[in-house]
Parts: C-alpha cells; structure tokens; sequence
C-alpha cells in the first residue's frame, strides 16, 4: 500500500513540476510548494490510519476488544498483544485470548509484521489465508493448538526471513508444502499434530523441497498421516538438525543411510511406523545423540551395534523382528543410559551384570524376550534405579540386591515364579502407578476461598494451568521429586527473566498419555495478586508455545495444552514505539503541522471505517450509497445506465489506464468515468488505497474524485466533468 501511495505522489509531484516549468514565475513556485505540503499530510493522515484499518478487521472477525484497544491508532496508547516500530505493526502476540472466527485474507495489509503469535486459541478456525504469504518480513509465525484446516497453502514459501515456523495441533490435511523448501533461513519447524498425507518433498530441477533446509535445527512431523519411503536425499552432511521426530506415521521402507550423515543429531524418534529392513550401521557415528526411538516398526537384521555412542540416555527399539541375538555388549558400556527398551527384540543369554554397574539406570524393560539364566542384581550402583522389567522371558535364578531395594523388579512368567516362588513380590508384583503422583507440598492445611489453590510458597491464588507434554522422555523416574523441583525452578526462572509477574510454579499428576508421552499438569500462579490478567496470562501461553521454557536438559522439547478462560480480567501491554528527532526549523515546522492533522484524522477514525477498506461488505445502492473517505461505491449496472452502456457516443477520450466516459448521474450532476483496461488493473487492495488516497485530496486545482466500482472484475474511478478540456491544453494555453 505503501508502495502505491508514493508511486502516485511521484507521478503527482512530478507533474506539478512540469505544471510549474510551464506556467513559470512565483505563482508556480507557490503552487508547487503547496502541493508538496498536501503530499506531506497524505502521508501522515494514512500513519493514523493505515494500521488501524486491517486490526479494526481482526478485531470484527474476533470478535475482541481487550481493555488496553482504545483509540485509533495501535502504536499509541499500549495496545496489549501489540508492538510497534515507527507507527507500523511489528508484532502480534495474542496467545490464549480466547479468539473465534478466521484469519482474513487482510492480514496482508499488515506489511511490516515480523512475529505472529495466535498460538492456544481453539476458537481460530478456517482456511489459512494464501495471503499470508504476502507477510514478507515475517520472522516468526505460531499458530499452535488451534483449529485451522485444509492445505497450508503454498504461498507460505514466500516468508524468506521466517525462522520459526510452528502449525502444531491444527486439522491442517493435504501434502507438505514443497515452497517450504526456499524457507532457508528456517530454525524451528513443527508440522506436527495435523492430519498431513503423502511423502516429505524433496527438490528437484522445477521444485524446492525439505532438503534445501540446511539451517534448520528441528523436524518435527510426529502425528500425520504421512506414507511412502523417507527420501535419502532428505538427510545430508550439511544439515544442522538436532531433532528429528516422524514418530506415528505411516511411514514405510527403510531408514535411509543417509540419516547417519547429520553429525549433529542429538534425538531421533521413528517409531510407531511400518519401517522395515535394518538400521543403517552409520548410526553408530552419531556421537551427539542422547535418544533413539525406534520402537513399534517392522525393522529387522542384526540389533544395531550402539558402541561408543556415550551420549545416549535413552534407547527404544521395541517390538521389532531382529535376527536373534544375545544380549549385545554395548548394554553395558553406555554410561549416560537412564532408559534402556528392547522389549520382544529376540534377544537371548543371559543379562550381564555389568549393566547395573551404570550410576545413571532408571529403567529397565526386557520383557518378551528368550533371556535365560541367572538374574545377578547382587550390586547395583545407581541410586536412581526404578524399575526392572523382565517379564516372559527365561529366567531360572536371581541374586537379589545386597540389603534390599527401592525398585520394581518384575519376573512375571519366567521359569523361576514357578512352585513354591509365586508367592515371591517379583512374581506377581505390577509395575507401580505413578499417574496419581503429585510432588509434595511444603505447606500444612492453608484455607483458601472457593475456587483458589495454594501455591507451593503458601499462598492463595487462582492459578494459570494446564499440561506439558514432554516429545521425548529422558528420564523415567516418576518419583524422584528432585526432577520435579528442578523442573519447577528452571519455569520461574523463565517466566521471570521475561519479567512476568510469576510467584511459583507447582507440577503434578505426571502420565504417559494415548500419544506415548509424557504429559505434566502445571499451575503457574501469580504474584501480587490473586489471579492474572489476561495480559499475564497470554504471555505466559507465548512464552511456552515459543519454546523458549529454559528446561532441564534431560526434559528435552515440549508442546503445551492451555485451556482458555482461566485467567481474569484484562490489562496492558504497551506497544513498542521507536521515533525519530530530525533537526531543521522548516521541517520540524511541516511534521508539526502533520502531527496536529494527524491527530485529527486519528479522532475520525472510527467514523471513517465505516467507510474504509475491505470493500466487500459495501452496498451498491445509489439511494444509500456508502463512501470510501469521501467516494461513493457505485454498482456497474448504475455506471452502464449513466454511459448508455459504455457507448461511443459518450467515449471522451482515452489514456495508457483506460478510457474515459461521459455520465450523468440521477442528479443531473455530469461526471467522467474512467475505466481501466484489463492489463493496466491492480489488486484490490492496492486499488482500493489509491481511491482512498484520490479521495482525501482537495484542491481547486485538481479534479475530485466521487466514487469508484470494484466489482465483475472491472475497476473504474468517477471524476468530476471538467468540459473546457484537459491540465495539459490549459497550461499549454491551446
């Protein structure tokens, strides 16, 4: 819009230039030097305006109008959500308020966007635009946990600067994108929680594709309908990913080699798909990984050989057809391993007793195996131990730990729970449930009012809540509450870097839900008082779905559910306003005399819209015809009435636009009505900001602008009837 406003000024001041040439003299100059002032008020009459149009728009489709959206102008005044740089609109943050309705197509207006976040808001739903493409300076786009459907549409390769790109836990259907391929600057991208078909598009000489990616640090893709073969070529020794997560998909064919080749990988998650063959044995050269998930798939050869991996702290391959084998010797060499599942893998022999020399093992799951022999538990070195799961399997004998144990053992339909065992606890003994746990609290009985929690500090408050939902799970040990308080600590600490008014941060009732993960119920309480506002609240919901939580490490990434409606009443956030000193009397005098027009136009502002952009909802009655900032919208059944159907006879002229029509309106007023040629029209948008611009200038010597048509394709402009001829016959005195 920006763009068009200036090419008309430049075509307007050039011509007055040309006016001022021909007539000559101080008249001319004075001329000149008034339009260039008009030019200047245009300007600044649109800065009032021109960000409140598309908002005025979202907020009629949302049906919002928080506390702090007072005014005309969203860069003055602190519109919550809202932050601005030079008068313009650089970010919309507006996490968990609770929006309806759709995205409309005039987000584009909104040019100098660089972050939106509309991240937990159910009620979003629709189409997402394609003119969100048009959001060229975009650099961070979250629509998390809403309910959008249907293609995401191919335009979105158009953000070249996004770096961040999350449309996690929508409907979205159809296949990936390919134009996200020439997103390369892209860090961060979630896919994943939709309802996506087809395979992971890869380049070719007429396409882009994933592979192009090299900056990118996270796929995330878990939870689609995606088929077909992982493409080799989507892996490379350039990339710098660090997640991978395809995990529950319908994924077939094997693991490409060419995944041991991203040096620096750090968790893999491939499991709940129909993979077959065997694991590529570059693997092992992955150095950095700490998880491997692999579960669930139909993977067979030799089990992987994971030597020397000394990173790794979690290891899934369950239920997989491997060759029968026993039971591998790097079991006992990783010494970071907290988690170690290889249930129904084939393996055989005995388990060494090396393994439970490891200081880190939390879990240990066995099960459905042919592993045979004596169980030697006799010294176990780690403090953290939890559970040993060996269900159906072989065993004859068991040296049990030294001094007893705090962990589950399970020996359930082995050899040795027959006879006069059964009655032994490992025999008949069920894993423990920790689903109910809740880290303990240091408060004694506190009276809270109706409806209020305390908090772990002792306080009464109404808490913001909801669930974290760890992707993958380093640690298995539920009930040590020494990951909880470090947990709960690492949260404050992130909250109130980001200077929210956060007291405390209690977790509980840990689960491992239907999507295999492990899912956090959090209460964040407020400080100072009893709840949040909606302010506090939507920017604790932006600081977790932006994924900026300084977790723990061993809790690796995370996506969050928070329901709408608990947080209180509404409040403020100011916007970001950056302005400019410029020195010079003359000039300060102009932009003093733009500030107070401005401000003017400003007051106006909600009356004007009524008469602003979008063009849709307008009527076409010439009995009550609307205006546009002064023009009237006419129908092009009214316009081929007053032409006698565009005739010859009332052909005036014509021009490198269009040619130009005599009419004459119910009135009797004549006018000249210009229509444009097909390959010389605009975009809607662009038109309907010039015809607001023509409309706003007035001077005795310009014609005026009385109405405009926008529709069945055409796009014409209505002027005032000037009968002695044109500006360049006048000035040339012919």
């Amino acid at each position: 819009m920006f763009s068009i406003r200036i090419s008309f000024l430049h075509k307007f001041l050039c011509t007055t230039t040309m006016a001022s040439q021909v007539m000559g003299g101080t008249r001319a100059a004075h001329v000149f030097s008034m339009l260039v002032l008009i030019s200047f008020f245009v300007i600044a009459a649109e800065g009032a305006i021109e960000e409140y149009a598309p908002m005025k728009i979202l907020m009629d489709e949302w049906d919002i109008r928080p506390p702090s959206w007072v005014g005309s102008d969203p860069c003055v005044g602190g519109w919550e959500g809202i932050e601005c740089t030079n008068s313009r609109i650089t970010s919309i943050a507006l996490a968990d308020m609770g929006l309806t309705g759709r995205l409309p197509s005039d987000i584009e207006l909104l040019s100098e966007l660089e972050i939106l976040n509309l991240s937990f808001n159910k009620g979003l739903k629709g189409l997402l635009p394609a003119s969100i493409g048009k959001l060229t300076k975009l650099v961070h786009l979250n629509l998390v946990g809403c309910s959008f459907f249907g293609r995401i549409p191919d335009t979105i390769g158009s953000l070249k600067q996004l770096s961040y790109l999350s449309l996690k836990n929508n409907s979205f259907n159809g296949l990936i994108p390919p134009s996200i391929g020439n997103l390369t600057k892209l860090f961060f991208l979630d896919l994943s929680d939709n309802k996506l078909v087809g395979s992971f598009p890869v380049s070719n000489r007429t396409a882009p594709g994933l592979d192009q990616l090299e900056n990118a640090r996270h796929f995330h893709f878990q939870n689609n309908q995606l088929s077909g073969k992982i493409p080799p070529q989507l892996f490379s020794s350039q990339m710098k990913l660090i997640h991978v997560i395809f995990d529950r998909n319908n994924l077939t064919g094997s693991i490409p080699s060419t995944l041991g080749l991203v040096q620096s990988l750090q968790a893999v998650r491939l499991d709940r798909n129909s993979l077959n063959g065997s694991v590529p044995s570059n693997l092992k050269n992955l150095s950095k990984i700490a998880e491997l998930h692999l579960s669930n798939n139909q993977l067979t050869g030799p089990v992987p050989n994971l030597t020397n991996l000394n990173s790794l702290s979690y290891v899934d391959m369950s239920n997989n057809t491997f060759d029968v084998s026993d039971v591998p010797s790097w079991f006992s060499t990783l010494l970071n391993l907290t988690t170690l599942m290889m249930e129904n893998t084939r393996l055989q022999g005995e388990v060494p007793q090396a393994l439970f020399s490891n200081y880190n093992l939390e879990t240990l799951v066995l099960r459905n195996n042919k592993i045979n022999g004596l169980l030697d538990l006799e010294t176990i070195s780690s403090n953290h131990l939890q559970l040993i799961d060996m269900e159906k399997n072989f065993i004859t004998d068991l040296k049990p730990t030294a001094g007893g144990s705090n962990y589950t053992l399970i020996l359930v339909d082995n050899p040795i729970c027959e006879g006069t065992n059964m009655a032994n606890n490992y025999c008949i003994v069920s894993p423990s449930n920790s689903s109910n746990l809740i880290p303990p609290s240091n408060c004694a009985s506190v009276a809270c009012s109706l409806g209020q929690v305390s908090s772990p500090n002792c306080t009464c408050a109404y808490p913001y809540t909801g669930t974290l939902v760890f992707i993958f799970v380093s640690f298995s040990n539920l009930g040590d509450f020494g990951y909880y308080k470090t947990l709960q600590e690492s949260l404050v600490s992130t909250f109130q870097s980001y200077n929210l008014p956060v007291e405390s941060v209690a977790l509980g009732y840990p689960t491992f839900g239907s999507s295999y993960h492990l899912e956090l119920f959090i209460q964040v309480f407020p400080s100072g008082q009893d709840r949040f506002n909606q302010t506090g609240a939507s920017a604790i919901a932006s600081v977790i779905s932006n994924q900026t939580l300084l977790r723990p490490r061993f809790f690796g990434p995370y996506s969050a559910v928070f329901p709408y409606g608990n947080s209180g009443g509404g409040g403020s956030k100011k916007g970001l306003i950056i302005g400019a000193a410029v020195g010079g009397s003359v000039l300060l005098l102009l932009l003093a005399l733009v500030g107070v027009y401005a401000l003017q136009q400003k007051r106006r502002a909600d009356e004007q819209w009524s008469r602003s952009i979008p063009l849709s909802g307008i009527s076409n009655s010439s009995a009550s015809a609307p205006r546009l900032k002064g023009a009237i919208s006419f129908s092009f059944e009214e316009l081929q009435k007053y032409t006698n159907g565009f005739s010859e006879a009332n052909d005036v002229g014509a021009g490198g636009y269009g040619k130009v029509y005599r009419g004459i309106l119910p009135t009797g007023q004549m006018v000249a009505i210009k229509r444009a040629k097909r390959d010389s029209m605009q975009g809607g948008p662009e038109f309907t900001a010039e015809v607001e611009l023509l409309s706003r200038v007035h001077h005795k010597n310009l014609v005026s602008l009385l109405g405009f048509c926008l529709e069945q394709g055409e796009q014409i402009l209505v002027y005032e009837y000037v009968p002695n001829g044109d500006l360049l016959d006048s000035l040339s005195e012919n």
